[in-house]
């Protein structure tokens, strides 16, 4: 065997010497664990047996005067019996066992019975700890009673001693309290009668007694002065100057059937007594808050009462204004209305001009309905003043609509007669237009004048009739009248501007052929130019004259136009 393998075998059998005392060590240290788990569970136990119940349980001997404590006693005795006869034995065995089962290493069984044991001692423990507990409530209530009603006493007299002091504030309620006052002292009276009796079972529900009484007794005296105070002075107070106030805005024509003033006082009243009647019998439940809510009514009720105040005023302003708007849109249109027969026979209303007009008129019809209607309703006082306001201020946006319509339909009639105006203001200077161009013609003697000038100076005159044929018309159709009028001043402008035209190019071709003479002798072939220019002169075709002129002298003085407009412009 070489000396490889005698380095393995020896590195393995230390490795398993290691782990077999490792998992010794373990097992050392978990038994060791669960060992001290047990004596840990045996002190617990023996605790129990330690509570002192057997002497508090001989304390109680001293109180047995009554049938009651005595039944009491003895099942304490039964349960304390049953604890130390069967429930610790039982536990012993269990410790028994378990340290056994540990010995023997049987880890698995050990676990299950450690935790039936943590179980069972708890039980025990419990069940002995309340009926310790149990039994000190007894033996010490005596100690614990005469400190608590010493307590209660002592509440009692300074809850008397305020009442004492206040008793005026509390009024016809004093003699309630007073009453329970007594009452509460009786029950000190029976709180030591059953205290001689060792009752003190009875004794605990005496004190709990008085404490509620006391209490109760507490918030009487600390409510009662302000129930009082609001029931019998600042209320009626309330409602006697809200009585006067709504007798005179009733008498100065105010609409407040709505507010249901008068009612609400009568429940007022009814709920005030209902609270006075239960306060008697010391019966706070939400009193205090049901006289504040009342008071927080009549505090609204007299902001309200300003406010309808504020809102007649603005009623009255506001409806004026709407009277005002109102009466001036129906004079308007009934005077339109009354004239629109008439109109028919000068004007060619179309239906939309009808159809507008009398929209606005069943309009404006239906709003006045409406409103005598509103002036009802404030008649017989059914609304507030801020409902009626708004009203007013609906029907006033509805009358500026229809002013707004009735603007439409005026401008459309309006502008009728405008047009008409206009047309034959127009028709005026059309006609001193057409002058002008007559006299302008008549100042100049040209050689001829063209065909094309006699059409369109016809074509104006033409223009001209058929405006006055429409004015002559009834009834007039404006939008013809006004395409009448628009071309006749076109045309009469047109035939103005061209006349301006055609006297000013006679002048300046006449002036350029009389410049260019200077030349013909001199300028080959200028001669014949200018001849052919005086020819188109004498047809009436001045502008090609003047062309004709421009370009031949312009060979021999370039930039000839230039100097002939000036020279043009001198002489003119």
């Amino acid at each position: 065997m070489d000396n490889s393998t005698l380095i393995i075998i020896t590195v393995v059998g230390i490795t398993l010497v290691l782990i077999v005392v490792i998992i010794c060590v373990l097992r050392h240290f978990y038994n060791k664990k669960l060992s001290e788990k047990i004596e840990q569970l045996d002190i617990e136990k023996n605790s129990i047996a330690s509570l002192p119940i057997t002497p508090e349980l001989a304390k109680i001997e001293a109180f047995l005067k009554n049938d009651k404590i005595e039944e009491m006693y003895k099942g304490w005795q039964e349960k304390l019996e049953v604890i130390r006869e069967k429930e610790i034995p039982a536990i012993n065995d269990m410790l028994l066992d378990t340290d056994y089962t540990l010995k023997q290493k049987d880890y698995k069984n050990v676990n299950l019975k450690l935790s039936k044991l943590e179980i069972a001692i708890y039980k025990v423990k419990s069940d002995s700890e309340n009926l310790l507990s149990d039994i000190r409530e007894l033996t010490s209530s005596d100690e614990k009673n005469r400190v608590i009603i010493t307590k209660l006493k002592s509440e009692y007299r300074d809850l008397l001693a305020k009442f004492e002091e206040n008793k005026a504030d509390y009024r016809d309620i004093a003699a309630s309290i007073s009453v329970q006052f007594e009452n509460i002292n009786k029950r000190f009276d029976v709180f030591e009668k059953a205290m001689a009796k060792n009752d003190y079972t009875e004794v605990t529900k005496i004190l709990r007694t008085i404490d509620e009484m006391l209490k109760h007794m507490s918030v009487v005296l600390e409510e009662v002065p302000s129930i009082v105070l609001l029931a019998y002075e600042i209320l009626p107070s309330k409602i006697k100057d809200l009585k006067v106030a709504y007798k005179k805005m009733t008498d100065d024509n105010y609409p407040l059937d709505y507010m249901n003033i008068e009612y609400n006082i009568n429940e007022a009243n009814k709920k005030i007594q209902d609270i006075i009647t239960r306060c008697k019998m010391l019966n706070l439940e939400d009193s205090l808050f049901e006289l504040k809510v009342l008071s927080d009514y009549f505090d609204t009720t007299f902001a309200d009462l300003e406010k309808e105040k504020i809102n007649r005023e603005n009623y009255d302003n506001i409806n004026k204004i709407y009277v005002t708007k109102a009466a001036k849109t129906n004079k308007l249109v009934k005077d339109i209305e009354s004239k629109i027969p008439e109109l028919k026979k000068t004007y060619n209303l179309s239906d939309t001009d009808i159809e507008i007009f009398t929209n606005v008129r069943d309009d404006l019809n239906t709003l006045n309905e409406d409103y005598k209607l509103l002036m009802s309703y404030t008649g017989n006082h059914a609304f507030a003043y801020s409902q009626l306001t708004k009203e007013v201020e609906n029907l006033i946006v509805r009358l500026e609509r229809i002013e707004s319509h009735l603007d439409i339909s005026m401008d459309s009639i309006g502008n009728m007669k405008e047009d008409e105006g206009r047309a034959r203001e127009q028709l005026d200077e059309i006609l001193a237009i057409l002058k002008e161009s007559s006299d302008k013609m008549r100042e100049v003697n040209l050689p001829i004048t063209p065909k094309s000038y006699y059409v369109e100076r016809e074509e104006a005159a033409s223009a001209v009739k058929e405006v006055m044929r429409e004015l002559d018309k009834k009834p007039i159709t404006i939008t013809i009248l006004n395409t009448r009028v628009d071309t006749a001043r076109d045309l009469a402008l047109k035939l103005l501007a061209k006349t301006k035209e055609l006297i000013k190019n006679a002048n300046f071709a006449e002036f350029a052929i009389v410049y260019g003479n200077r030349y013909r002798t001199s300028v080959e072939g200028l001669d014949k130019n200018l001849t052919y220019a005086e020819v188109l002169f004498n047809k009436g075709e001045y502008k090609k004259s003047l062309e004709l002129t421009i370009n031949c002298l312009n060979r021999v003085e370039p930039g000839i136009y230039e100097k002939l407009i000036n020279l043009y412009t001198t002489n003119k």
